[in-house]
């Protein structure tokens, strides 16, 4: 009986730890990127690379829109929407970049 219940005090631990959030809010998915005031219609002065995440834009820090080819290229980030495999933060709604990569379509 005692090992029933360890067994099954192991498991729910286990379970518990492969559910818990990211404690540090760290962002690790694909979204669509491209600049936010030629297609994403945010405030701004010039052009800037943003992000799209569950409907909401942030302007990104961290990377440039130059970075990732001429941006008013046919199909550059001014010119069209991009999905890319992004890694970072959201920072006083900012999102802050560790990494972008543009998946070629």
């Amino acid at each position: 009986m005692l090992k029933i219940i360890s067994l099954s005090a192991i498991v729910f631990f286990i379970a518990s730890c492969a559910t818990m959030k990211n404690t540090n809010n760290s962002i690790e998915e694909i979204y669509d990127v491209s600049c936010g005031m030629c297609n994403f219609e945010m405030t701004g002065e010039d052009c800037a690379l943003a992000i799209r995440i569950e409907g909401k834009e942030y302007y990104i820090e961290g990377s440039a829109i130059d970075e990732h080819g001429d941006a008013h290229a046919d199909d550059g980030l001014c010119t069209v929407v991009r999905k890319a495999k992004v890694k970072g933060v959201i920072k006083k709604g900012v999102f802050v970049a560790e990494m972008i990569e543009l998946i070629e379509e």
